[in-house]
């Protein structure tokens, strides 16, 4: 099941909506095999979530939707990535704009040593966008979409490292949003949050994938039966059961997701 786990999603989905697709994906550390053989179809506007315990392969696959794999010198990988139906390691590929269009929101938030304003603006500035005007518009939609704005809007000359946990993950958002993404990728966006939080982030979640596609790993299981609309168990490196997430957590088709969804492992 694990290689044809994504039978029961295409079964229901016109292959054009997907917006992302690997296709016998492989990644090695060394010699150690991190994935294995996963087939997986990622549609658009919609909320994909990779559940399993920890080192089953899911922050490694995501990894591998926007190249973050590259910066790692013992990773290798093998099958193909597409991202709107292009192979992202095809050599005429700029990785640069792989990762413009697929953005990342990591477990901790990062947000620059500099004030708010300058953090979200800092990746339009870089791709060209100098104009105080255009800045200033990119910098309140973002925070807007981020649902941060009203927080923030008459404080954005001070420090983002004065912000609270919930609030630097948003703005984290916001920074990714400003150059204009298709893809948000969340590795445990809010694993170090507290649950007022946490619940702020997954609101906001519902709302972005209105414009974006957003594939999120979480270790809480309760977390992706609320804000998925379809989800992934990885175990082992494999990909051993993905589909619609009601499906998934009410109906398993495999023993193994059966256990972990029911808390008998992991």
């Amino acid at each position: 099941m694990a290689k044809n786990a994504t039978v029961s999603v295409e079964n229901t989905i016109p292959a054009c909506e997907y917006v992302i697709e690997t296709k016998h994906l492989s990644v090695y550390y060394g010699d150690n095999q991190a994935l294995k053989d996963i087939n997986i179809s990622i549609k658009a506007n919609k909320v994909t979530a990779l559940i399993g315990p920890s080192g089953c392969g899911k922050s490694t696959l995501i990894r591998s939707f926007n190249r973050m794999n590259d910066v790692i010198d013992s990773c290798k990988t093998e099958g193909e990535v597409l991202f709107n139906g292009k192979n992202i390691f095809d050599p005429s590929i700029d990785v640069v704009d792989v990762r413009t269009k697929i953005g990342m929101i990591f477990q901790k938030p990062n947000p620059f040593p500099m004030n708010i304003f300058d953090n979200v603006a800092y990746g339009p500035k870089v791709h060209g966008t100098t104009t105080r005007g255009a800045l200033e518009e990119i910098v309140e939609t973002s925070l807007k979409r981020a649902v941060l704005w009203d927080e923030v809007c008459d404080r954005l000359e001070s420090s983002a490292l004065e912000l609270s946990g919930g609030q630097q993950q948003r703005l984290c958002i916001a920074r990714a949003l400003a150059i204009a993404p298709e893809v948000l990728l969340m590795d445990e966006p809010t694993a170090s949050l507290d649950p007022i939080a946490t619940a702020k982030v997954e609101e906001l979640i519902l709302q972005l994938k209105q414009n974006y596609t957003v594939v999120i790993v979480t270790h809480n299981m309760q977390q992706a039966a609320r804000i998925s609309d379809y989800t992934g168990f990885m175990y082992m490196g494999e990909l051993i059961e993905y589909g619609d997430t009601k499906q998934i957590f009410e109906n398993p088709q495999e023993e193994l997701t059966e256990k972990y969804i029911s808390g008998r492992f992991g």
